[in-house]
């Protein structure tokens, strides 16, 4: 692969939106301050976010790693 191949291939990835992004504003009361008794209710799908933001950040890394091996030859 050539990097300007895997330019190619990176343009076409979609626009990734992380949940644990969009939970956020839910987690939080009118004063700014975390919400527990809403977290409890929300565990469920913070659990989930969170296990997505992690995978999110292992491919990126494996991205990064591709990179630096082109960029080293």
């Amino acid at each position: 692969m050539t990097p300007r191949d895997l330019v190619q291939a990176l343009e076409r990835v979609p626009e990734k939106r992380l949940k644990l992004v969009e939970l956020t504003p839910e987690c939080v009361d009118s004063q700014g301050l975390l919400d527990f008794q809403r977290c409890i209710v929300l565990q469920a799908e913070i659990a989930a976010a969170v296990e997505e933001a992690l995978q999110y950040g292992k491919q990126t890394r494996m991205v990064v790693w591709a990179l630096q091996r082109l960029l080293d030859r």
